[in-house]
C-alpha cells in the first residue's frame, strides 16, 4: 500500500516535507497502542504560515481550502516520520480536527477543511474516509488561517 500513496501523491505533484519539529513544549506525534496522535498541523509551506488571516476577512473560501490542503500535507509528512516512513501502516484516519480562524459571521468553515478532507480520501483512498469536526476559532497560532489534527490507526 506504501508505493500506492506514494505514486499517489507523485501524480497529484505533492512532495511531502520534512516534519515539523515542535515550536513548544509538546510532541509532534504520539502512539498508544495502535492509535497514532498528530499535534496540529499549521499551513506551512517552505518553511513559513502560507495562508494567514481571518476567513471571510482576509482570506476567500478557495485560500482557506488551499491552507486546509496544506495542513494535509503535513499531517502525512508527520505520520510518515512518526511510522518510520512507511505510511502504507496507515490503516485508517479516524478524525480530523479542523479549526479556522475566522470573522464571527462566517459559517462555512466545512466547505474549507473539505479542501483537507478530499486530499487524504484521494491520497489514502478507503483509509482516508474519516470523521472529522470543522469550528471556527477567533484566532490561531502564527495568524494562521487553518490547524488541523489527526487520529490515526495504524498497524503496530
Amino acid at each position: 500500500m506504501s508505493e500506492a500513496i506514494e505514486n499517489r501523491l507523485k501524480e497529484k505533484g505533492i512532495v511531502l516535507p520534512a516534519a515539523a519539529a515542535p515550536a513548544a513544549n509538546y510532541v509532534p506525534y504520539a502512539i498508544s497502542g495502535n492509535t497514532l496522535y498528530l499535534s496540529g498541523q499549521l499551513p506551512i509551506e517552505n518553511g513559513k504560515v502560507a495562508v494567514t488571516g481571518l476567513v471571510g476577512r482576509d482570506v476567500d473560501v478557495a485560500a482557506a481550502q488551499r491552507a486546509a490542503e496544506l495542513c494535509a500535507i503535513n499531517i502525512l509528512a508527520q505520520a510518515k516520520a512518526a511510522l518510520g516512513g512507511d505510511l502504507g501502516r496507515i490503516r485508517r484516519i479516524l478524525k480530523l480536527n479542523g479549526f479556522v480562524a475566522s470573522m464571527p459571521d462566517f459559517t462555512e468553515q466545512h466547505l474549507v477543511i473539505n479542501g483537507a478532507s478530499n486530499l487524504i480520501a484521494d491520497i489514502l483512498g478507503d483509509a482516508g474516509k474519516h470523521a472529522r469536526a470543522a469550528v471556527g476559532m477567533a484566532a490561531l497560532p502564527l495568524n494562521a488561517s487553518v490547524e488541523i489534527d489527526a487520529i490515526i490507526e495504524i498497524e503496530a
